[in-house]
């Protein structure tokens, strides 16, 4: 204020003998450099000043020319004739207690450097001289005039934003000897104070203090999560954003996630019947997690909404179409646009609104003041298992993985790029919202995880949407400064990725995929596999792989298919899960047999451009897989007739089938032997040996052997002979085999025995084979004696065949 007007013998020269600097010189108007010496005025610093002479008038302003009607921090004064001048940078300290602070007793701080503007005429005459001082945070204005100047009055007008603050007259005697004044004074939230003041400003909710420094100091009444809405009043209006695995909440503090669980994030009496909740996920290291999704459970109408990645909300399980314009479901409003997700609920006395990126969620709650809020944004307490959600918190998501340190991060790289929210252009947002959490929460994160998938940017992107969502203040050119996108979108709108997905960079390009989450995708590299094992049913068969594994390793999956070019993959939309089916008779199957298994053999593979080009863009793929029947281990039990059929279960490889041994007493095989059949020597009985679960287009079975013995062991005591090597035995002609070798179910009869002057017990044994069908080939060719006239046992005969046992008594 010019408070002080004194009378100086000696002007400012005799204090600053010091470095001088290069002149600038002006004539009409001019912009002065003075970052070497910088001048707070009314509590904002400059470091230019812009002079102009009009209508005998000389103007000093810091924000741009002198314009009359237009807000401007300026001082006015008389200007004589003068017309032109220059400006000269005096350094030297002035410390306290010296003759100006005698002079100025409100001057408490050390002087440090002195503008000093020459006024002349069109004919090089004095007029007048203008000093403008640094003190720190005070400033002071000295006037001298000289003879040239005339005998008009000096008048000094100090004005804030367009509006004088101050205006003081001084005459000319005063002037031509000097004058010094104090221009110290305090600026808050576009208000000007005077020093040593202390004032109630209903407009903040706030006691402020202008110290006698020009330093101002606000107590407000307001609590942190509150702001004031003018007369006193304080409202909540308060916002905690989410982002990758910090949790920065309504007051400012930081909290990271451990792991990769569900958590409350907001729950308040003053929002009824609503909770925010936050899942959370790894990516592409195990030991770091990011939030994957927000839902908003909306507990009176017993429904969920779901913000996720890609802009995609649900509703339960049901996708929802939205746009720009907002939808209102069950009471929220939902809208989407490039840079995400928007939900807002209001009710009488609050309002929530929640933005999701796919990466950050901003959430923005007003309403009445004084009610608590719970949850990782309120008043969390680090008690994470309080805040868990057991419904989206899959079992062992708490366990804690550790992975070996990215040699790729540079830390102190990255703590030097965090801390670019502490300058320009954001400093802007500096006295509305601390960048120290957002700082905090950028260092923690890419000290850890690479710098990838936009993340470099997100949290300054975080802080810039908070300064304008909470505050309305927007930080103009921080996206030019920092090389960020110059459109703020969301990286992967309308990118669906299934659960076990994440959507991230594919490129530098800004191209888009679903990556693999690290955690589902070690199973697979540890065993550098690209997929599910080999699925065998019946008589077909499939194989299922990963399609982020095979991105993962620059495999297109359209570009792979069976021994059949036409038999190709099939995607699961849902699971990005990559099918190959076959059966026995297509895609180019082909059958094989050995010494103990039927093979049915296909491969993935990549299709073969070369007939069409000489170059190549994808690696070679080739991947064998089979399915086979084996025969099971041999496996005997007896029977006393109590059932008359004998089930055997066999698993042979993946592909399952069962086998059947049953007795009839009637040709076609209707009358089942009972265990209260009555059965007389030498009465005639039906066997069926019957298959279920083979491939009868390829393979059938062959009755080998069938004999009988008095024991259980097929190879103790007294053994009969019924069938030999798939023929009747010649020296018993009851004997009679039928359909043996023509397909998946033969049978044979023979008149009924039991051993002589031994137990009554008879137990009956068959040996069974698998056979690969070739024309006639598995088919046994017996004489008129039985015997068999052409040998057939390479094609079926088996290290492991199946030996099937039924027993009777009298």
């Amino acid at each position: 204020m010019l408070r002080f007007i004194l009378y100086l013998a000696v002007f400012w020269l005799s204090y600053l003998s010091g470095t001088r600097a290069t002149n600038q010189a002006f004539t009409s108007f001019g912009e002065m450099n003075i970052t070497k010496c910088p001048i707070t005025y009314y509590g904002q610093k400059y470091e230019k000043v812009f002079v102009a002479f009009n209508d005998s008038k000389f103007a000093v302003c810091f924000n741009g020319l002198y314009k009359p009607g237009i807000k401007n921090d300026c001082i006015l004064m008389s200007g004589g004739a003068a017309d032109r001048g220059h400006l000269t940078v005096l350094t030297k300290e002035i410390p306290a207690g010296s003759g100006v602070h005698k002079l100025l007793p409100n001057l408490k701080n050390a002087g440090e450097c002195v503008n000093v503007i020459p006024l002349r005429d069109s004919q090089q005459s004095e007029i007048e001289q203008v000093e403008l001082g640094n003190f720190g945070t005070q400033a002071i204005l000295a006037v001298k005039t000289y003879s040239g100047y005339g005998n008009l009055d000096v008048e000094a007008d100090a004005q804030v934003n367009g509006l004088t603050v101050s205006k003081q007259t001084f005459q000319i005697a005063e002037t031509s000897r000097g004058v010094i004044t104090d221009m110290s004074g305090c600026r808050l939230s576009g208000v000007v104070y005077k020093t040593n003041t202390t004032i109630r400003d209903p407009n903040i909710c706030s006691t402020v203090t202008c110290d006698v420094t020009g330093v101002a100091r606000a107590l407000s009444d307001c609590g942190p999560m509150e702001r004031c809405q003018g007369n006193d009043s304080c409202v909540l209006d308060t916002m905690c954003t989410v982002t990758a695995s910090t949790v920065i909440d309504f007051v400012g503090r930081v909290h990271s996630i451990p792991d990769r669980c569900g958590y409350t994030l907001v729950k308040s009496t003053s929002i009824p019947h609503v909770q925010i909740l936050g899942v959370f996920q790894e990516r592409r290291r195990k030991d770091v997690s990011f939030l994957d999704h927000v839902i908003l459970q909306l507990e009176r109408q017993g429904v969920e909404i779901f913000l996720q990645q890609g802009g995609r909300a649900q509703l339960n399980n049901n996708v929802l179409t939205l746009n720009n314009t907002a939808t209102i479901v069950h009471g929220v409003q939902l809208s989407k646009d490039q840079t995400g997700v928007t939900a807002k609920i209001s009710g009488s006395n609050y309002t929530v609104s929640v933005v999701f990126d796919g990466n950050t969620a901003q959430i923005h709650v007003t309403g009445t003041s004084g009610v608590p809020v719970h949850g990782l944004c309120g008043n969390f307490e680090g008690k994470f298992s309080e805040e868990r959600v057991s419904k989206y918190s899959a079992t062992g998501c708490d366990a804690q993985h550790n992975e070996a340190a990215d040699s790729t991060i540079n830390c102190n790289a990255t703590t030097k790029w965090c801390n670019l929210l502490w300058q320009a252009p954001f400093n802007v947002c500096h006295k509305h919202v601390s960048p120290e959490p957002f700082i905090t929460a950028c260092t923690r994160t890419l000290c850890s995880y690479p710098a990838v998938d936009g993340l470099r940017c997100q949290f300054l992107e975080a802080y810039a949407r908070v300064c304008s969502h909470q505050n309305n203040i927007t930080v103009e050119g921080w996206r030019s400064k920092t090389s960020c996108s110059f459109v703020p979108q969301n990286l992967c709108q309308d990118r669906i990725c299934s659960a076990h997905e994440f959507c991230g960079e594919k490129n530098n390009a800004g191209e888009t995929r679903c990556f693999c989450r690290a955690i589902f995708a070690s199973k697979y590299k540890s065993t550098n596999t690209l997929g599910e094992p080999i699925v065998c049913r019946q008589m077909t068969a499939s194989v299922t792989l990963v399609g982020c594994v095979l991105e993962d390793k620059g495999i297109d999956y359209s570009l792979l298919h069976l021994n059949d070019q036409t038999c190709k993959g099939e995607m699961d939309d849902l699971t990005h899960m990559v099918t190959f089916s076959f059966d026995s008779n297509s895609c180019g199957t082909v059958v094989t047999t050995n010494n103990s298994h039927i093979v049915y053999k296909n491969t993935i593979m990549t299709h073969n451009s070369s007939r069409f080009s000489i170059i190549t863009h994808h690696d070679r793929v080739e991947i064998d897989f089979s399915c086979y029947y084996s025969q099971p281990d041999i496996k005997s039990w007896g029977i006393k007739l109590k059932d008359s059929s004998v089930v055997q279960h066999l698993r042979s490889g993946e592909w399952n089938y069962n086998l059947t041994m049953t007795a009839y007493t009637d040709p076609e095989r209707i009358k089942r032997i009972q265990s209260n059949t009555e059965i007389q020597l030498n009465e005639k009985i039906w066997v069926e040996l019957k298959t279920d679960g083979l491939d009868e287009k390829m393979v059938v079975v062959v009755t080998d052997s069938c004999w009988a013995t008095d024991q259980l062991s097929p190879n103790g005591g007294l053994r009969y002979d019924l069938i030999i090597t798939g023929c009747p035995n010649p020296a018993d002609q009851t004997v009679k085999v039928v359909g043996n070798g023509l397909g998946t179910a033969n049978y044979f009869s023979f008149s009924m025995f039991r051993f002589s002057g031994k137990t009554d017990s008879v137990f009956l044994h068959c040996k069974v084979d698998l056979c690969i069908r070739q024309s006639d080939s598995c088919t046994p060719v017996c004489n008129k004696e039985g015997r068999t006239r052409r040998s057939v046992l390479s094609l079926y005969d088996n290290e492991n065949p199946v030996l099937i046992t039924m027993a009777w008594t009298n």
